[in-house]
């Protein structure tokens, strides 16, 4: 126990002196966790609480226009600018950039007059088929059009944002011209104006939708930003341990330390069980400074504050595998890495290329078919989904057994990788 005590301070005292190792193992994720979570927030807020600018030119005026206008404000998506007369489509584009908006919906002049158009001839189809005998009904009513509006867009703005936009416009659309229609049934069959509280029932009142969250342990709490970036950060700074731990594994095999240690009257296997302690600590303290900002600094500076799970056991048991698993990555590439140039550069890009096809950089949902079994592959997919399970499902330990055991396997592998790297070099007996 006196050997393994001696040999952990010798890897601290080195590990303290790699300045840049700890900027890049404490600062780098602090500071990404922060930036993306800003993003991510703010792209939350602008779709679901902020209103889209948008410059809104009605070249009707007729009543239809105008009560799409007032549709379009009442659906609380859109904040519609002044409206003006543009000449052409570089003054839209320049009215744009003046009121800062996304978007710009132009509506046609003959939009009441199409809409009006429609309504009647859909009013007549269907009292055709109700009053088969009245001569005024049984001539073939005229095909109805409706001239489409026309939306411009910032190329900035994601196809999924722009199929949201169409899809609250159609809504819209779909509104006003049912109004129309119902208005022209009512006065055919009655002779007379609809009431506003007839109409109010026909038109205004649709079925509700109840959106409840999916979670184990029946939380009914909506995930934010924090939920999702913290964890995914934190393994993703937990895998950068490789820049330190490679390269100190590298430079004592160059060094000779490693030819050293055979000479004492002790196990090899001590220097390398010293290493994976001291770094696992160091990954269990990223995970604590991580998660505390998400706590306690994320709501001073307007984020969301991160959800610690209710399971704490379970988390403390996901953040030591996924520490020992990025240990023992770094245990394997500063083994077979014959150089600290290249124990830096194969582990940088391997752990961004990991993150990449794993779901830290790009949601997994959101990768192409092809990538579900590479996306398996990757340590860094099983330390986010086990995260996940209790971050955002509220799960328990058992629900994340399945992430847990396949992690658990690959650590294994690399354990294996590493020990018989040193063994084929010489380094082991």
């Amino acid at each position: 126990m006196f050997r393994l005590w001696s040999t952990i301070k010798k890897d601290v005292r080195i590990l303290t002196r790699d300045k840049v190792g700890l900027a890049l193992m404490f600062l780098m994720p602090v500071v990404l966790a922060i930036v993306i979570t800003s993003v991510q927030n703010g792209t939350f807020e602008m779709v679901n609480d902020n209103k889209v600018p948008i410059v809104l030119f009605n070249k009707d005026g007729g009543e239809a226009s105008k009560e799409l206008v007032a549709a379009m404000e009442k659906t609380g998506m859109f904040e519609i600018a002044p409206q003006t007369s543009p000449t052409d489509e570089a003054g839209i584009k320049k009215l744009m950039h003046d009121n800062d908006a996304m978007l710009a919906i132009v509506i046609p002049e003959k939009y009441s007059a199409d809409v009006q158009s429609r309504a009647k001839n859909v009013s007549e189809k269907a009292l055709v088929t109700l009053v088969e005998e009245d001569s005024t009904h049984t001539k073939a009513p005229a095909a109805d059009s409706l001239t489409p509006l026309t939306l411009y867009y910032h190329p900035v703005l994601q196809q999924s944002f722009r199929k949201s936009v169409d899809g609250a416009m159609s809504s819209v659309l779909q509104v006003v011209q049912s109004k129309y229609i119902v208005q022209e049934l009512y006065f055919n069959i009655n002779n007379q104006p609809i009431p506003d509280s007839v109409e109010n029932q026909i038109v205004g009142q649709q079925t509700a939708i109840t959106q409840i969250p999916v979670s184990r342990d029946g939380n009914r709490n909506v995930p934010n930003a924090s939920q999702h970036n913290i964890p995914a950060w934190t393994v993703f700074a937990m895998f950068f341990i490789v820049i330190s731990l490679g390269s100190s594994i590298v430079r004592e095999k160059r060094s000779g330390s490693f030819i050293r240690l055979r000479t004492l009257p002790t196990h090899f296997g001590v220097a390398m069980i010293s290493k994976q302690i001291t770094y696992i600590c160091i990954t269990f303290l990223q995970a604590v400074v991580i998660f505390t900002l998400g706590v306690l600094l994320f709501p001073l500076i307007g984020l969301p504050q991160l959800n610690l799970p209710q399971d704490i056991g379970g988390l403390l048991l996901v953040t030591f595998i996924s520490g020992w698993c990025a240990t023992s990555f770094a245990l394997c590439v500063g083994t077979w890495a014959g150089t600290q140039e290249q124990a830096n550069g194969i582990g940088a890009v391997s752990i961004v290329l990991m993150a990449a096809i794993g779901g830290v950089l790009v949601p997994a949902f959101a990768m192409p078919s092809s990538f579900v079994y590479i996306m398996k592959l990757s340590p860094l997919h099983w330390c986010l989904e086990a995260y996940y399970g209790l971050f955002l499902e509220g799960g328990r330990l058992g629900d994340i057994m399945m992430n847990i055991i396949p992690l658990l396997v690959i650590t294994l592998i690399f354990q294996m990788l590493a020990w018989w790297g040193l063994k084929r070099k010489g380094l082991i007996q």
